[in-house]
């Protein structure tokens, strides 16, 4: 199932996705986080985004595994892009739980000018610790996705992997 599409490795093509979805997510729910006036409108898009990058990297890494089963000379060779890549979808998942925690209990002002609508914070230290977790996290994202995408490329740019 997440071999192939068509004629390419899934991986190949799921990949670039991800590389774009996550940091938006991350960077998406940090500002909904830090920015309470924005919340209102911001709120949507950081739970849809937290799940959405959850089930890229829970693709990537089921595609890469794929990959790597149907040519298992890879293996060597994408050890360190593989262990990267798990140790992300960890980060994700957390991401993903924590996104959804702060669309349930970070509050905001409405976007209506009356200020009806607006949704309270359920306790000031409550919002501190989840706008502090959802921007720790957030960045561990950014970063792991960084080094995961670069030890993904150096195999493959580095002239490791045989051409096909």
């Amino acid at each position: 199932m997440f071999e192939r599409f068509g004629d390419l490795p899934l991986h190949v093509l799921v990949i670039h996705l991800t590389v774009l979805v996550l940091p938006v997510a991350a960077v998406t729910a940090i500002v909904f986080a830090l920015v309470p006036k924005w919340r209102w409108l911001l709120r949507w898009p950081t739970l849809l985004l937290g799940l959405g990058a959850l089930v890229c990297a829970y693709v990537a890494k089921e595609s890469g595994e794929a990959f790597v089963a149907a040519v298992p000379q890879l293996q060597p060779l994408v050890k360190v892009h593989q262990d990267r890549g798990n140790l992300l979808f960890w980060f994700v998942l957390a991401f993903a739980v924590i996104a959804v925690a702060a669309y349930l209990l970070l509050g905001g002002p409405s976007a209506l000018a009356s200020g009806k609508g607006a949704k309270p914070t359920k306790s000031r230290p409550l919002e501190l610790v989840v706008s502090a977790a959802i921007v720790v996290v957030g960045v561990l994202v950014i970063i792991q996705t960084i080094r995961t995408g670069d030890a993904g490329a150096r195999a493959v740019w580095d002239g490791q992997l045989p051409p096909k």
